[in-house]
């Protein structure tokens, strides 16, 4: 594997997520997943873009299903700590086992040595490992997989997904991330990732949006014949109410109400919801992820109120908005200290993390420790951070991404932002 290509590391070309002539080549991943029997087409699928929020409501409508009693597996990109964290399984949604993948790797490497060869060595890493987890989630007999696209979605490696497999298509936000490598522009990042709608297949809109960009989403939908939900529909209600720590766990209580009267009819009331999940972004994220799974309900999936409600309750994930609690924080020797881990690296994230900081810790000593990567814009990310509450402290630091350094901004170079 690490002989491949890998963009997360060294960066991704101009345009490479465009629907065009300079875009990544869905053939070969159709080709791959050929000579691996085709193991995407073993099991139903919801499909999830945007700039923010997929991550996040990939891991809400993942717990509401397996609350459902359905067998889930769920694939979503970046990860943390080790690779294992992009494909999870059972019960529990726990990262798949070191024994497992290495198994399912093994048993495939004839195919995929054959393929890199095959492909002149232009598959990708994420390629390869996007066909694993295809693989691995067939073989295990997963009644649902939701798959987090990686970059855009029109040429994205996760873009294989059949309407005949497809249960739903999900797009979260609209974002100038990665600009460069969809299209330039604000419009040409919604076009890329509109190519996940599929024909005659419901695709639900997270939003908020500009009303340019949910038009080009809109008419991308009424060309494949796909009805839109949006989860910023005026039948809809979502309340933060307040925010407390219980058992060393801060968690946000919330309303959420949905009454859609449209062409697909969805309601549900969920009073006094307690999210573990942080943010006026993460009740959005889980408003997003309840309207898919009142969709997938219309489509005979067996989802009651209280599974939703159970689901987005115990999901957690970590380094979005993650306090640690007092004994993960004396295990680096601090004592009645409040840390806050996150991995926002946008101007939209950084607006959350910031608006985070202000409901959890109006007052008292507050520094900050930042590493971001190169192609980021640093400038309107450390405005936003700023805008908030004024830390007494900020620490600039270097850290690795994807295993290397290639896209790491320096100290130094990070300064002239603060």
């Amino acid at each position: 594997m690490e002989r491949l290509r890998n963009y997360e590391r060294i960066g991704v070309p101009r345009g490479a997520g465009t629907d065009s002539g300079d875009g990544f080549d869905l053939g070969r991943m159709r080709r791959l997943l050929r000579r691996l029997g085709d193991p995407h087409a073993q099991f139903k699928a919801v499909h999830i873009a945007g700039t923010k929020g997929k991550g996040s409501s990939a891991a809400f409508l993942s717990n509401i299903l397996r609350e459902g009693g359905y067998k889930v597996g769920c694939y979503t990109s970046p990860h943390l700590l080790t690779i294992r964290e992009r494909i999870s399984l059972g019960r529990n949604g726990d990262p798949v086992s070191a024994e497992l993948l290495r198994d399912t790797f093994h048993g495939a490497k004839g195919v995929l040595d054959q393929s890199i060869e095959l492909e002149n060595g232009a598959l990708t890493h994420f390629e390869v490992f996007t066909a694993l987890a295809f693989l691995l989630f067939s073989q295990e007999k997963v009644d649902i997989a939701i798959i987090e696209a990686g970059l855009g979605g029109a040429r994205d490696a996760t873009n294989v997904i059949r309407s005949s497999e497809l249960a739903a298509s999900v797009l979260t936000s609209i974002g100038e991330e990665h600009l460069a490598a969809l299209g330039g522009s604000l419009e040409s990042v919604a076009m890329a990732k509109s190519g996940i709608i599929k024909q005659g297949r419901p695709v639900i809109i997270g939003g908020p949006l500009e009303e340019k960009i949910e038009r080009i989403i809109k008419d991308r939908a009424s060309v494949m014949n796909s009805s839109v939900i949006s989860a910023c529909d005026p039948g809809i209600r979502s309340i933060l109410k307040c925010f407390a720590r219980e058992d060393d766990e801060p968690r946000q209580t919330c309303d959420i109400v949905v009454d859609i009267q449209k062409d697909m009819k969805l309601s549900i009331k969920l009073h006094d919801l307690k999210l573990h999940m942080l943010g006026a972004h993460q009740l959005q994220n889980a408003v997003t992820a309840t309207c898919t799974a009142l969709c997938l309900s219309k489509q005979g999936w067996r989802i009651s109120d209280a599974s939703i409600r159970a689901g987005l309750e115990r999901t957690k994930l970590h380094g979005r908005n993650q306090f640690l609690t007092q004994k993960e924080a004396s295990a680096f020797g601090l004592q009645e200290v409040s840390l806050l881990v996150d991995g926002a690296h946008t101007e939209a994230s950084a607006k959350g993390l910031s608006d985070v900081i202000r409901m959890a810790h109006p007052d008292g000593p507050l520094a900050l420790v930042v590493a971001m990567a190169s192609d980021k814009d640093h400038l309107a990310f450390a405005r936003q951070l700023l805008s908030g509450r004024r830390p007494d402290i900020v620490l600039l630091i270097e850290t690795s991404i994807a295993g290397g350094k290639s896209r790491t901004i320096s100290a130094s170079a990070l300064k002239i932002y603060g």
